[in-house]
């Protein structure tokens, strides 16, 4: 089908014979589509048997990078538990040093005194005036 293509494009001339089919001149042939040894028919074969092995080789790699990848979200995880768990310890431990330090302070001040009563000439209305006139 190849050759047929490229004898209607015109890229390859051939010559038709009686039976329909055509002669092709093996020069112009190989002008066209250049020979190929056999050594590199052997190694196009070679690179052709060793797709499927590739296939395999990175399907592989790529179950290698899956697994790695796992882990590592795993380890991200479990780090990440750590530290809130850390967290909600140490505003556990500042919750409590606040609650000691409030303690501390109501026991460092003088706690006896209480405030001192509002003097009675300070009382308002009928009532205030009244009690400053009698008292």
């Amino acid at each position: 089908m190849t050759i047929q293509r490229a004898i209607k494009s015109g890229k390859l001339s051939a010559s038709r014979r009686d039976d329909e089919s055509y002669d092709i001149d093996p020069s112009e042939l190989h002008r066209v589509f250049p020979p190929v040894s056999v050594l590199e028919a052997k190694n196009d074969n070679k690179v052709r048997d060793d797709i499927p092995n590739d296939i395999m080789v990175l399907q592989l790699e790529l179950k290698v990078r899956d697994e790695k990848i796992a882990l590592i979200e795993a380890e991200r995880e479990r780090e990440r538990e750590q530290l809130t768990g850390q967290i909600d310890d140490l505003r556990h431990r500042l919750d409590s040093e606040a609650e000691e330090r409030r303690k501390l302070t109501a026991l460092l001040t003088d706690q006896t005194r209480k405030p001192a009563a509002e003097p009675e000439h300070a009382r308002k209305g009928l009532r205030g005036f009244l009690h400053r006139l009698t008292g």
